[in-house]
């Protein structure tokens, strides 16, 4: 039998405006749910759906699960938060006041909808090289922003435990596809290297030691374990979402370099003091996805890079 819109979860995108959250939005739309985007600010491109201007930093509670009950939703996928360009201070209310009150909201409702949160690779930390982080692997977030992710997943975790809130989170590894973040490793290099392309020259990108290996994992992968993730099969609080393997940061700016087709050297500069060594290896256990989801990753690195490269 068909699948029509009537079977289909009733899903809010927080942050649907952003880089992985457009994406799940466009893959929602295309499957036929009810979609409903919430962001700080109007796309400048519309998007799939209805779109609520809330400020989940600022905005009420009382008003946000007024909002998600008018709109009969089923699950929340919370796409939303903040690491690029953010001080310190900001990256606080962009990744745990907002959690915060997001669970006040679900909390406060007759029937709270399925929350499926986007954490990082980056709650874990340190790792020594070789090893593959499992849910269960302690984390020692070195980074603001690892840590402040780590702070959410724990809210979360928590209301899961003690309060029965219909959770999962899914810790991400570092995301590579269409409209990467600017300020991103990749988002640099593929400005670099368009901008060299459109003035006809040899791209020069200065960069610190391309040593560190990460669990690079595709954007539309991605949102495929967050599709697999709405329907009301038990999960457990933490799954990884990753590709299972380490790659270096060097081999994934050369594949990009190659898509691009652009002449380019790398001129690799000392890193700034202070730099933290949670940067050097990253590899998500993902057996617990793969079982619980019935996901896998299928696509390679020069498939993200290119999507990558084609959006630029």
């Amino acid at each position: 039998m068909s699948v029509t819109s009537q079977t289909l979860p009733r899903v809010a995108v927080l942050g649907g405006t952003g880089f992985i959250g457009r994406e799940i939005c466009t893959a929602l739309a295309g499957r036929g749910h009810h979609l409903l985007t919430i962001a700080r600010k109007e796309p400048a491109r519309p998007l799939p759906g209805t779109f609520a201007r809330f400020d989940l930093t600022e905005d009420s509670e009382a008003d946000l699960a007024a909002l998600l009950t008018a709109e009969r939703i089923d699950v929340v996928v919370n796409a939303a938060g903040g690491m690029w360009g953010l001080t310190d201070e900001q990256m606080v209310g962009a990744n745990v006041g907002m959690v915060t009150r997001l669970l006040k909201a679900l909390e406060s409702m007759p029937q709270a909808p399925r929350l499926v949160h986007l954490g990082t690779v980056h709650e874990y930390g340190l790792c020594p090289v070789g090893v593959s982080l499992a849910e269960d692997s302690e984390p020692h977030p070195s980074m603001v922003y690892g840590q402040l992710k780590l702070q959410a997943t724990e809210l979360i975790a928590e209301a899961v435990r003690t309060r029965g809130l219909d959770a999962v989170v899914l810790r991400l590894g570092n995301v590579v596809g269409a409209g990467q973040p600017a300020h991103s490793l990749l988002g640099v290099m593929a400005a670099k290297l368009a901008a060299a392309r459109a003035e006809g020259v040899t791209a020069e990108l200065s960069l610190a030691p391309l040593t560190a290996q990460r669990d690079f994992v595709d954007l539309a992968d991605t949102v495929d374990a967050v599709v697999a993730a709405l329907d009301g099969r038990t999960l457990s609080p933490v799954l990884n979402i990753g590709t299972g393997s380490a790659t270096s940061a060097r081999e994934t700016v050369e594949a990009l370099i190659a898509v691009s087709g652009v002449p380019a050297e790398i001129t690799e500069v000392p890193a700034p003091e202070g730099s933290g060594p949670e940067t050097e290896w990253q590899q998500l256990d993902i057996s617990a996805a793969r079982v619980e989801l019935d996901w896998a990753p299928s696509r390679d690195l020069e498939a993200s890079v290119r999507a990558l490269w084609s959006a630029v």
